[in-house]
């Protein structure tokens, strides 16, 4: 090869350890002088273990935790004989069990993702070795290595396209791993390779690719290449990316330019990040003060011993004297202290752990098999895929969510037009009247055409009547669509016509026109020929006036068979309205209504134009477009300019509206989670312009359409703010205003705010979230960056979250992940992320909770994702019934938890007052040892796995119910110290009560009761009896398991401890069990069980007191809702009907949103003839949405009702 003059000398030939790649090179077969670069392999590993890394890696990432290596340190103190008061086994055999069950859940996790690992790196590929085509494994594919693409084959690694079997290097891809859309996207190799299409030109393609480093852009690439002493630039459009599928093209030959982790897929997967629960965030702290209190209580008894072995124990020296090795109280002291550090980690021990897995196990279980989340269309059930974030879930105040295949279908319908004034496409009953809702008849007939696509589906019968009876306006209106477009056509079997469309809204348009009888059939660089009612027409194509975002228009000029020259245009109405010949003014006014009902109903709006050339104008105007097409400087503003002289003075035809198509129930869920005090923000990725479109930046019109396409945006709200600076003064000042007029709008409704600029950042943030009326903010991706520099991101953060809506277009992948991470930084606020495409995937990872949307566009999103279902209507069930319940099981069973272990373990601090701080125990060690793994372990399992405090169907009918987890209200420190408060208290009873009793107490026989065994079975019965009635109190939701765990530990109890007072036991094991008979002797006497009663009576009495007293002064939204519930019981249902409310807008156009600067110059090179089509997707009716407004309206009036514990039930909002 001879390097061209122009290629530098001096490039960097191995990337050293630890070394950043500057640039890469790679040579086209040539793997030797590839290999000198270290360039990774095609091989991917997700994986964290191998068999002989995985047990001290993962013992080592256990030992982390606080509470293992708390555990472990306790074992440590056990195994030494001075100290310890309490075996070994009594710490070890949880400690371990713990472990085992970890190390399991780790392993099985790995292990699918090895076998994930495996069976993408086993996937086979053509690779091109030594001239021969040969069969690779993807991890064996190599840098610079040229590979064999074949239809339907996924992309094994970033190639640069060299050939394929379409003319001109074409081939065509769908992107639904990468981003999420599900329309084809055009590649096209550069001509000098071309036409290299058989594999012994291949062979000796010798040519060096030098380019930018692995990065994680997926819209821009930027290299040379040099072949035959000349270079050639590359982009993006010369790229097939790993992830993508290979579409309608027969095969494709690409040279291998990032491998495996290097790829921009892998790139965008970010980095894996371990996550937390706030819950566990708080236990962790907990569990050091905890211990901070042990050390504390260990250091007063230690005292105490010290004091009372100078004082007291050296009077008993003769009998009682000191072990071996203590040769002073101090010392003793020393001992003893340890000895109370075993003997009271009982506070928290190490079964809490165990019990926390298992729930969480369990509630993770419960989504799995939730068949409400089951899409039987499909067959994808709910998924989830990590066990730790389940509390989480009802914690949540921001949604981050995608909007292309996440909130839509990508799926446009043909709803309504305008032709010359008249509306077209209301749905009519029976007597020709507007039908009212659920009245929708039967379709119209498409079935005199031939040619129509069965699935599309029209309701308005009086526009097929105007095309039969020859209108000429409606005739005009659908030969528009059928010529104005760059879609192309496939005719498979005879009648059979597929289109492939570069957006879904031409896709839409082109099959309207379909099925109203003109039938776009077939085309040519230079001809279009449409089928009109039946007749075949060929029109001559003169030009394409291609779209792109600053024009927002597209226009085709084309000659009839008559010969006359006519331009057709279309595209959006606040453009196209300003360029009407004057003698619209009357028609224009209606259709402006036409215009303005289409919005208000959300539809995405376009206008329909026309202009009839003279010959001699346009013979003078195709000689300066030919010229200005040729220019080699400024080309894009003089064609700009003379599309703009062309497309003036033009005929109104009408409007058309598309219905953006929804998933089912995402307006129901936005609303509903919208109610429950969820701020949901949408990030939308950034659509790529066609290579040599200028940049540009989404329009406040499109950008506006995306909210209220989903339902996020109404009519009823204050005041929508739009940000669309391009430097950073104009950023900062466009917020400032949005912020003053917030602030104003206030003052003006009486709040009594007034805004202060020297305000600081925390206070004004509080103040601009309690301000009146609800805004939204839409920024686009040139303001966002530099919204989220570090001097400007809290103004920005501020302004967001003061919105009740937050749109962020244009945005990239690495722009969603510093969106997430800033909320995460200031608002300390719980974040989830949902998407479907692999650009999601930083932003899910980045989230407190990443969701994937599984089942159509791929699994990137999935793959990356702690939780993944089909349709994003299935997020109001996770968070709201799933999310709640599972908060609320956690919190209730760590309450309840930390109760009982404080009961049980301090009674032994007071004894240390009573036995001379000898760190004597008062329970026998077995007792010890069983009763947070036996006694009380399986009813406070099944409260934490089954708990509820009202049905699904109540938590989803009042969102309000959702808000206790976002306050943190069910578990917090506050709630931690009532418990330890608690269980001190309970502590303090179990033991003086049997104390002062037994201290004159006698047997039936006269004999005294007061001995050290009889004691601490009265004392452990107490415990058991009190703590099992204290969880019969703290269940709210009563089922067959519960009652079973419950008594059923109590009979264990009462049986375990008659057998190890048994003469069978003694007599097997007499050093073990010596006090034969001691507990049916104890339980024998009346005295006995009036302590135990008289002691459960005292500990309970003042919880139950307190309950009530506040069920009935001050009670809980739950506990309203749970009274409103029994009485709806008692009453007969009363059925509501809803009027439906209609809304009014602005216009708002979907043409620039949907569409990327199109394919017009392609079209007309010729160079694409050669295509097969896209089917697209079938139509489904629209759903009314006009109920969300009254939803919202009723939370502003209910909003400060049902925020209160005290609301009454008749106040309550019900969705």
């Amino acid at each position: 090869m001879t390097v061209p003059r122009e290629m530098p000398e001096k490039w960097p030939r191995v990337r050293g350890p630890g070394r950043a790649e500057e640039e890469r090179r790679v040579r086209a077969n040539a793997r030797e002088y590839n290999e000198k670069f270290q360039y990774a392999s095609n091989c991917i590993k997700t994986s964290k273990y191998n068999i002989v890394t995985f047990l001290p890696v993962n013992l080592f990432e256990q030992f982390q935790e606080v509470a293992n290596t708390y555990f472990l340190f306790l074992l440590i103190l056990q195994l030494i004989p001075q100290i310890s008061s309490l075996s070994w086994f009594t710490t070890i055999v949880p400690l371990v069990l713990v472990l085992t069950i970890t190390a399991v859940k780790d392993a099985t996790d790995d292990y699918f993702r090895h076998k994930s690992d495996n069976q993408v790196n086993n996937r086979q590929s053509q690779v091109l070795i030594g001239g021969i085509l040969q069969q690779e494994q993807w991890m064996n594919v190599r840098v610079g290595d040229i590979i064999k693409l074949e239809n339907n084959q996924f992309v094994a690694a970033d190639l640069l396209l060299l050939c394929s079997s379409e003319p001109h290097g074409l081939c065509y891809i769908e992107t639904a791993e990468l981003d999420g859309e599900t329309n084809m996207k055009v590649r096209q190799a550069i001509p000098v390779t071309s036409e290299l299409g058989d594999t012994s030109k291949l062979a000796r393609f010798d040519g060096e690719v030098i380019c930018e480093p692995p990065n994680n852009k997926l819209d821009k690439f930027g290299g040379t290449l040099y072949w035959k002493e000349n270079k050639y630039p590359l982009s993006n459009q010369n790229m097939l990316l790993r992830g993508c599928v290979l579409r309608n093209t027969e095969w494709c030959f690409g040279l291998v330019i990032f491998a495996g982790p290097d790829t921009k897929l892998m790139q965008n997967s970010g980095r894996t990040k371990f996550k937390r629960t706030s819950i566990d965030r708080l236990m962790n702290t907990l569990v050091l003060w905890i211990f901070g209190f042990l050390v504390c209580m260990g250091v007063i008894l230690a005292i105490g011993n010290a004091i009372w072995e100078h004082e007291v124990g050296v009077c008993f020296q003769i009998y009682l004297p000191w072990d071996e090795g203590v040769h002073s109280a101090f010392f003793s002291g020393f001992l003893s202290f340890w000895s109370y550090i075993i003997i009271l980690n009982t506070v928290v021990p190490i079964s809490l752990y165990v019990s926390v897995e298992v729930i969480r196990l369990g509630h993770s279980y419960f989504i799995n098999w939730d068949k409400k989340m089951y899409c039987a269309k499909r067959r994808t059930p709910a998924e989830a895929r990590t066990t730790t974030l389940n509390e989480e879930l009802g914690q949540v105040e921001y949604i981050f969510s995608d909007k292309t295949g996440t909130l839509t279908q990508n799926i446009m319908v043909f709803s309504k037009c305008s032709v010359n004034g008249h509306g077209y496409g209301d749905v009519q009953d029976v007597l020709g009247h507007k039908a009212e809702l659920g009245e929708r008849p039967e379709p119209v007939d498409f079935s005199f055409n031939p040619l129509a696509d069965p699935r599309f589906q029209f309701w308005d019968p009086s526009l097929l009547e105007a095309v039969k009876l020859g209108d000429p306006h409606v005739h005009e209106f659908f030969r528009l669509l059928s010529l104005c477009h760059t879609v192309m056509s496939e005719e498979k079997s005879e009648g059979e016509l597929y289109y492939k469309a570069q957006s879904p809204d031409e896709g839409a348009l082109v099959t309207a026109a379909r099925n109203f009888g003109f039938v776009f059939r077939s085309r040519t660089p230079k001809t279009i020929t449409v089928h009109e009612l039946g007749q075949a027409i060929t029109y001559q194509l003169l030009a394409i006036l291609d779209f792109n975002n600053i024009r927002k228009r597209m226009s085709v000029i084309v000659r009839s068979p008559e010969g006359k020259i006519r331009l057709y245009c279309k595209g959006a109405d606040t453009i196209l309205l300003e360029r009407l010949h004057p003698i619209n003014q009357d028609l224009t006014n209606v259709t402006t209504d036409h215009l303005n009902e289409y919005a208000g109903e959300g539809l995405r709006t376009l206008v329909l134009a026309y202009k009839d050339l003279e010959e001699g104008y346009y013979e003078d105007w195709s000689e300066r477009l030919h010229r200005a097409g040729s220019a080699p400087e400024a080309r894009e503003d003089r064609l700009a300019r003379l599309y703009d002289e062309v497309e003036r003075d033009m005929m109104l035809l009408g409007a058309t509206a598309i219905e953006d198509k929804l998933q089912q129930g995402v307006p129901e869920t936005i609303a509903i989670l919208t109610l429950a005090n969820i701020k949901i923000w949408v990030l939308t990725g950034d659509k790529q312009a066609y290579p040599g479109s200028t940049p540009t930046f989404l329009s406040p019109e499109t950008a506006v359409n995306i909210g209220y396409s989903c339902k996020m945006l109404t009519d009823d709200m204050t005041e929508v703010f739009v940000v669309t600076g391009h430097t950073v003064l104009e950023v900062r000042e466009e917020l400032r205003k949005a912020r003053e007029k917030m602030m104003d709008a206030s003052r003006s409704m009486g709040n009594g705010f007034s805004y202060q600029e020297k305000l600081s950042s925390s206070k004004l943030t509080s103040v601009l979230e309690a301000i009146a009326g609800e805004y939204a903010l839409v920024i686009n991706g040139h303001s966002l960056a530099h919204a989220l520099e570090a001097d400007m991101e809290v103004e920005f953060l501020e302004t967001a979250c003061a919105c009740k809506a937050v749109i962020c277009c244009r945005v990239t992948p690495l722009q969603k992940a510093q969106v997430v991470e800033l909320v995460k930084k200031y608002k300390k606020a719980v974040t989830l992320a949902i998407g479907d495409g692999a650009n999601d995937v930083s932003m899910i990872k980045t989230a407190h909770i990443g969701v994937g949307i599984s089942g159509q566009e791929g699994i990137q999103a999935v793959l990356a994702s702690d939780y993944s279902f089909s349709q994003f209507k299935f997020l109001q069930r996770l968070l709201l019934v799933h999310g709640r319940w599972s908060y609320l099981r956690m919190c209730k069973f760590l309450c309840y938890f930390f109760y009982k272990n404080f009961a049980f373990t301090m009674v032994h601090f007071w004894f240390g007052f009573f036995c001379g701080f000898s760190a004597q125990t008062v329970y026998d060690q077995y007792f010890i040892t069983l009763y947070n793994i036996v006694y009380t372990s399986l009813p406070v399992l099944a409260m934490g796995v089954f708990d509820q405090d009202v049905p699904e169907q109540r938590s989803m009918e009042y969102p309000k119910l959702y808000e206790p987890g976002q306050l943190n209200l069910l578990f917090n420190k506050r709630e931690f110290f009532i418990c330890i408060a608690q269980g001190i208290y309970t502590s303090v009873l179990m033991f003086f009560i049997p104390y002062g009793v037994f201290a004159d107490a006698t047997r039936d026989d006269g004999a005294q009761l007061a001995d050290y065994q009889s004691f601490a079975v009265t004392v452990a019965t107490s415990l058991v009896i009190v703590v099992s009635v204290q969880i019969g109190l703290d269940t709210g939701f009563w089922t067959a398991i519960n009652h079973f765990f419950i008594w059923g530990s109590l009979a264990a109890y009462f049986a375990i401890l008659f057998a190890m007072h048994s003469d069978g036991l003694f007599q097997m094991f007499p050093n073990q069990f010596r006090f034969v008979g001691n507990a049916q002797n104890t339980l024998a006497q009346p005295t006995v069980w009036l302590t135990i009663a008289l002691t459960t009576v005292v500990c309970i009495m003042p919880v139950v007191a307190f309950r009530f007293l506040k069920l009935d002064l001050k009670p809980e939204l739950s506990d309203t809702v749970r009274y409103t519930q029994l009485v709806r019981k008692k009453q007969k249902t009363q059925h509501r009907c809803m009027r439906r409310v209609g809304r009014v807008g602005s216009r708002r156009s979907g043409y620039a949103f949907s569409h990327q600067e199109g394919f017009g110059e392609l079209i007309m090179s010729g160079k694409n003839m050669r295509l097969s089509s896209l089917a697209l997707s079938s139509f489904a009716a629209r759903p009314s949405a006009g109920w969300i407004e009254t939803l919202r309206k009723k939370k502003g009036s209910d909003g400060s009702t049902a925020g209160s514990p005290s609301a009454a039930p008749d106040k309550m909002l019900k969705v």
